[in-house]
């Protein structure tokens, strides 16, 4: 149940109409009736033919009216909008109506027992919804004391919903981006738009912050974006701000409707940005005679990196390791194949809101995640798409360690993001690797090498071999592992890497993830003998080598998410 406070307003007869109003313009305005007020004597137009607007706006401004002109707040109107979840139980009337009365308490408008409180009524003109309006002028001629009425009111819907047995809402940390307002949620399904210009403003700009260098370029490219920008200057003309406007969104008198980048989302306000690009390193451009290596490659590299940052103690560096992997999901729908498009969209609209919590993020971290984003945007996804494939391989695995890192630190509204980002980005991996997979089955090699792979994935990764040998994608793996043999490189030390980069107890298919960790592992230059004996030495010493006891104590709750968390 979502209790929202509306911007305080002055005209009371106005507020009424729109409460009772139906038709066009009004079309969720089923049946508008009054279900309760302060003392139960309000007029009902719904239900008196003969009462007005006027008649019920007169009863709620008496108090008003009775006090000096000169004592009158600007703003009287108050107006408190409750709407539960669409899978909630249909609520009577009557429950309605305690519930308003539970709200009004809470906020201060008025407390139970008050026969001095301020006058309200309830509107129901949906089954899902009610509408509270009140005069902030108390009978008694003095204020209400509703500070903090938001917060409050969202308390005490947490106490309905456990007493009414509805959807049990997150509770909020204060980062959340603003919701659209209902005004222009209503205008956009006038206008026939999927979204509010809020939210598409909002989607534009992290995109574009995503792949710029500077602030000076995130404000050029967002001019280029189908976007009105307007700098706003301090006296010395240093930047204090900016706001955006999405062409063709305007008010009555056609003039922009403008949003500060604060207003989009807490992290979109200029002092956040600056700080974002002040801190990313630029990449340094490839000399002659150097050898280019692939950002997408660079990029997974660094996502696969992402769960040992989290598992340290700077949470600082943690959050801005989340921040930078928010980056490259707001990025990936420029270069990815169009048909992706849509989903990657919504992969990186579910993650917004795991990629902010109260922790300030040191943002000096994840310079190679951000650098390798931004010449990600630069060059188109590899023909064959195992460069995306890599990546959202990788991706997956990174979502599981932050909702793991969210979930230890109460992080709740994080926590549902991330599940939900989880479920998107398993989605649209399972579509991106379908091609590339297909081709490497078709390449899958003759028996007695698939044996030889057999045995070598018992003996490297003895945990997971059965379920790796049972995988449908099990051929693939064993072209895999013919394609890095045939470049020159050591089947049996590269099985090792790959599987030692990171656990495979969270993956899905552990199968899937060697595939594309052994893929990028052989695209790099094939080791010297030399090279190849000083690493068999390694190797071998490790092995021989007992792992010392941990020391480390596991957070709360860790081996429950582990084993709630095992999607991949």
């Amino acid at each position: 149940m979502i209790p929202s406070i509306h911007k305080a307003g002055s005209n009371t007869p106005g507020a009424i109409g729109y409460l009772y109003r139906t038709g066009r313009g009004h079309e969720a305005h089923t049946d508008p009736h009054l279900i309760a007020s302060l003392d139960g004597l309000a007029p009902d137009p719904a239900c008196d033919p003969n009462t007005t607007f006027k008649q019920l706006a007169d009863y709620l401004d008496l108090p008003v009216q009775a006090i000096d002109p000169a004592e009158r707040p600007a703003r009287h109107v108050w107006h408190c909008s409750v709407r539960a979840a669409p899978e909630d139980p249909h609520l009577a009337d009557a429950q309605w109506a305690d519930i308003a009365r539970r709200i009004v308490h809470a906020t201060g408008i008025a407390p139970d027992g008050d026969d001095a409180a301020c006058r309200w009524i309830a509107v129901r003109h949906a089954d899902d919804h009610i509408h509270i309006l009140a005069t902030k002028v108390r009978q008694d001629g003095t204020k209400p004391r509703d500070s903090y009425s938001y917060k409050r009111a969202q308390t005490e819907a947490r106490r309905i919903e456990a007493d009414y047995g509805l959807r049990r809402v997150t509770p909020g940390d204060g980062t959340a981006a603003k919701r659209p307002t209902r005004a222009e949620t209503e205008k956009a399904h006038r206008t026939g738009r999927a979204r509010t210009p809020r939210e598409q403003l909002r989607t534009i700009a992290r995109t574009v912050v995503a792949v710029s260098t500077s602030t000076e370029e995130y404000l050029h490219l967002l001019a280029g974006s189908g976007v009105h920008v307007e700098v706003l200057r301090f006296p010395s003309g240093d930047i204090r701000g900016y706001k955006v406007a999405l062409d063709g969104d305007t008010n009555a008198a056609g003039e922009p409707i403008w949003f500060s980048g604060s207003t989009l989302a807490p992290d979109l306000s200029y002092p956040q940005i600056r700080d974002r690009l002040t801190a990313a390193e630029p990449t340094a451009a490839a000399g002659p005679g150097t050898r280019r290596t692939d950002p997408w490659h660079q990029a997974t590299a660094a996502i696969e990196r992402i769960p040992h940052h989290l598992d340290g103690t700077d949470d600082k560096a943690s959050q801005a390791h989340i921040a930078a992997f928010a980056e490259a999901l707001d990025a990936l729908p420029i270069t990815a194949p169009v048909n992706l498009r849509p989903q990657l969209r919504e992969a990186a609209l579910a993650f917004e809101r795991a990629s902010r919590s109260r922790i300030a993020a040191d943002h000096q971290h994840a310079r190679a995640l951000r650098g390798a984003i931004r010449a990600i945007a630069r060059q188109p996804t590899t023909s064959d798409g195992t460069g995306l494939v890599m990546f959202l391989d990788a991706a997956i695995l990174a979502v599981i360690a932050i909702q793991r890192w969210h979930t230890a630190r109460h992080h709740d509204q994080q926590v549902t993001a991330a599940h939900h980002t989880l479920i998107e980005l398993q989605t649209v991996y399972d579509h991106a690797a379908a091609a590339p997979l297909t081709a490497l089955t078709h390449r899958t090699p003759a028996q007695p090498t698939v044996e030889r792979w057999n045995h070598l994935i018992q003996q490297a990764v003895p945990t997971h071999a059965e379920q790796i040998l049972a995988a449908p994608v099990w051929p693939a793996l064993a072209a895999t592992l013919t394609d890095a043999e045939t470049a020159g490189h050591d089947p049996t030390r590269l099985l090792h890497q790959a599987a030692d980069q990171r656990a495979l107890t969270d993956a899905r298919s552990p199968a899937h993830v060697l595939i594309w960790r052994l893929q990028r592992l052989a695209q790099r230059p094939v080791p010297s003998p030399l090279a190849q004996a000083a690493m068999a030495r390694s190797t071998l010493t490790a092995r021989r080598t007992p792992p010392a006891a941990s020391t480390t104590p596991t957070p709360t709750g860790r081996s429950d998410v582990n084993h709630q968390h095992r999607h991949r």
